[in-house]
């Protein structure tokens, strides 16, 4: 499809930045398509951390990684994404991605917030490794998301050390999704290095 959707375009561009071995978090796993992405690029020496609030989400992702086979790649947990710290040390995750909004198919009432996502997302800058990629896709077409779209683009612009990018359609009737994207651009620091 073109243009591809956001979900499509940002697994484009990750095939050739993920490597066997890295590891990876899906700060939102919903139905398990970034898990199931995330957890093919990693390879059998890679392992991917989801989370999910919504029980549903868990369990959706669980069986499609289970009916795929990559489920010995995949740590869930049903928490908020603002947890993601406590589950990985600083400076060692290659991929953190966000698709945010509610779980298609369930509660739409049950949706990702503005303040805990730019908690979750701040924590996601000192979990990177140098040269390492921030993903969040933005759902503006409710006004929730749209207030969330908006303070997640502002939080990606004050970014530093980072080169930022973000993929959208132009000309729509309404608020389209988009794709932010942010690459480390941090080294090592000294007492980080063997």
């Amino acid at each position: 499809m073109f243009p591809p959707h956001p979900t499509d375009l940002l697994h484009t561009i990750l095939l050739g930045e993920i490597h066997e071995g890295d590891l990876a978090i899906d700060a939102t796993a919903g139905n398990g398509h970034d898990t199931l992405f995330l957890a093919r690029e990693v390879g059998e020496t890679g392992a991917v951390i989801a989370f999910d609030i919504q029980a549903a989400a868990i369990e959706a992702t669980r069986n499609r990684l289970e009916s795929e086979k990559f489920i010995e790649r995949v740590t869930l947990f049903q928490k908020s994404h603002c947890e993601l710290s406590t589950h990985a040390d600083h400076g060692s995750v290659k991929v953190i991605v966000f698709n945010l909004g509610y779980l298609p198919g369930a509660d739409r009432n049950i949706a990702t917030t503005a303040p805990d996502t730019l908690e979750a997302l701040a924590a996601s800058t000192r979990l990177l490794t140098p040269g390492g990629i921030l993903a969040v896709i933005c759902y503006p077409g409710h006004p929730e998301g749209a207030e969330e779209s908006k303070a997640v683009e502002s939080f990606f612009h004050s970014l530093p050390n980072h080169r930022i990018a973000r993929y959208s359609l132009v000309a729509t009737k309404g608020s389209a999704p988009f794709l932010l994207l942010a690459r480390n651009g941090r080294k090592l620091s000294a007492e980080k290095l063997p």
